[in-house]
């Protein structure tokens, strides 16, 4: 091996051991991976940033934006109320809200698509007297299979379209991967339904309207002349049990014990942390004459009360600003973080919740680890169940805001036809110019936004919202460092080994082979960072069997989508992790035999409409 291929290949192992860790946003690795292929001298300075205006991440920036205007619109919402009436049976629930994703997540960000219909799965659960999970595990693993079918369904599609280009000057169209992405979402889908009931786990957890999540953890004051005022710990952890609640820690003087003493007596002012779930809180908190520590009035930071002020008529002043502030309703949500989330790494005390945006984050759920932390200093993350206090607008405010997926049933939405139509209008028109090769997908995309937003279906200020900078710097971030692979021969060096001693050889075999390290590392690493790495080593198998590269490319759009192992390997499977009581263990249950099974279709589907 030269030194150049040594560097790149040190440079990739260190980046994917950092994505498997999962200490480090993707998009920094990434990041990272690239400022050392430029100190290296592998990607030229002036070339570095140069992904970030690929097709590939132009297109998934746009794709974005058009799946928010179809939300936005509540065209979603209506095909949703139209194919789920109020008195379907579980089973064809399930089946119908699995079908639905995977279609929504061929044309719009299967994120978004699993984020919509969240709450209706969830209050379908309760109503059905179904284990969420049950409900939620086939809806993710429905939308991941739905968004392999087409060019813009997932970015590992765009990403592979993206090295045809460059390796034959001619990508993959709108609906090449259909062939094979079709059938295998079909067989996908029939397993799920038919078998998935039986590998899923049923727990049998109580959590807030009726979905599982494991108990929430809190923090409640002893006020002055409340009952515990003066017990034991002892004493109050066997009230507290016969509230089907748990004391976890004592807070005195701003310090935090993790295992007090069970004789300590507790004292006014004294924090305990609780343990329960929503259902149950209100009792113990009751029972004992607590206070929850962050159930406190908001505090509008000046900022906020000038504005308020300054819509109030004229003659009223700032104060009956601030007081019509104080009175305004109070309710509780549910959210869970979503990945990507500006929330995700951070605390309420770092974001402000309260002093900012008038919430109190009164508790936090986090399946299968405690914190240590006190709950306004949490860091936290993707997945966690958060308890919201705040006016139901605000509530509203913080879900769009914050990249928060409401747990409970979303606000009725009432559809306006005049955006519904142009949306699906204007995302037609751009894929049939796409598709019918009129001009490339980025560019027809592209003109979809502009039209989107001239048109007013996406409100011009909102247009970077929608987008998930992350994914966007990830993927602008990895093209090159890619780019340095194939451009060392580290691609060719790690094809050969792959077509030399494991596959000796024989194309199927080696086709199958890269379609299981692929699957493999998406499992523990993200998909679009899987299919960048994947794609140069895939046009080297080829090239080294002699063959077309486009099975061996349509293997890593396959292998890149097909995450199903564990709940990091897909931001959809980290997003049910909290609202569905899920364990880290419990996917490979179901995901192991789906992986097998999309492997026993793929290669076969992949040979009859790709030959090598």
């Amino acid at each position: 091996m030269t030194t150049p291929q040594i560097a790149i290949l040190a440079i990739l192992a260190a980046a994917m051991a950092m994505f498997v860790f999962g200490r480090w946003r993707h998009d920094m690795v990434a990041v990272a991976a690239l400022l050392a292929c430029v100190v290296f001298g592998l990607v030229a300075a002036e070339e570095a940033f140069a992904g970030l205006g690929h097709p590939a991440v132009v297109t998934v920036a746009c794709v974005l934006v058009l799946s928010r205007a179809l939300q936005n619109s509540g065209a979603v919402d209506l095909l949703t109320q139209r194919m789920l009436p109020k008195d379907i049976g579980a089973g064809r629930a399930i089946a119908t809200l699995t079908g639905l994703a995977a279609f929504l997540s061929a044309f719009m960000n299967n994120v978004g698509a699993l984020a919509l219909l969240m709450p209706l799965a969830l209050q379908i659960s309760e109503k059905q007297g179904v284990p969420p999970a049950r409900v939620l595990m086939p809806l993710s693993f429905g939308s991941i299979l739905g968004g392999m079918t087409t060019l813009i369904g997932t970015p590992p599609n765009l990403i592979v379209a993206g090295y045809r280009y460059e390796a034959t000057g001619r990508g993959f169209g709108m609906f090449d991967f259909a062939p094979v992405g079709v059938p295998i979402a079909l067989a996908g889908i029939a397993f799920l339904l038919l078998v998935g009931r039986w590998l899923i786990p049923a727990r049998k957890q109580a959590g807030g309207e009726g979905f599982v999540t494991d108990a929430y953890m809190t923090e409640a004051r002893i006020p002055e002349g409340a009952d515990a005022e003066g017990m034991t710990l002892r004493e109050i952890e066997a009230a507290m049990r016969e509230a089907d609640a748990l004391v976890v820690g004592l807070v005195r003087h701003e310090v935090r014990l993790s295992a007090p003493d069970p004789w300590r007596r507790v004292q006014a002012g004294d924090i305990l942390v609780v343990e329960a779930d929503q259902k149950a809180l209100p009792g113990a908190l009751s029972r004992l004459g607590l206070a929850l520590e962050e159930d406190k009035p908001a505090e509008p930071d000046e900022e906020a009360i000038a504005e308020a002020a300054a819509a109030q008529p004229a003659g009223e002043t700032g104060e009956s600003a601030r007081k019509s502030a104080e009175d305004e309703p109070i309710a509780l949500g549910e959210f869970v973080i979503l990945p990507g989330s500006p929330l995700v790494g951070r605390s309420a005390a770092d974001l402000r919740l309260r002093t900012r945006h008038g919430l109190n984050m009164l508790a936090v759920s986090r399946q299968g680890e405690r914190s240590r932390a006190r709950l306004r200093t949490m860091i936290l993350r993707a997945g966690d169940v958060l308890l919201v206090q705040a006016a139901p607008e605000r509530l509203a405010d913080f879900a769009n805001a914050f990249g928060a997926a409401p747990l409970a049933e979303r606000q009725v939405r009432i559809p306006n036809k005049r955006d519904i139509a142009i949306s699906i209008a204007i995302f037609l028109v751009a894929i049939g110019v796409a598709a019918f090769g009129i001009v490339p997908a980025a560019v027809a995309f592209a003109g979809g936004v502009l039209a989107a937003m001239a048109t007013r279906v996406v409100a011009p200020r909102s247009v970077y919202n929608a987008i998930d900078w992350s994914v966007v710097v990830l993927l602008g971030a990895l093209i090159p460092v890619a780019g340095a692979m194939q451009a060392t021969g580290a691609a060719d060096l790690v094809a050969s080994l792959i077509i030399d001693t494991l596959a000796q050889g024989n194309g199927i075999v080696a086709l199958a082979l890269i379609l299981v390290v692929t699957m493999t590392l998406s499992d523990f690493m993200n998909n679009a960072a899987t299919a960048a790495v994947m794609c140069p080593i895939a046009i080297g198998a080829a090239a080294s069997l002699g063959a077309s590269a486009d099975p061996f490319l349509m293997a890593v759009a396959v292998g890149a989508s097909c995450a199903f192992l564990t709940p990091i390997g897909h931001q959809n499977n980290t997003l049910i992790l909290g609202p569905g009581g899920l364990r880290f263990g419990d996917y490979w249950r179901l995901g192991l035999p789906l992986e097998v099974l999309v492997v026993a279709v793929a290669v076969p589907a992949i040979l009859f409409a790709w030959p090598l």
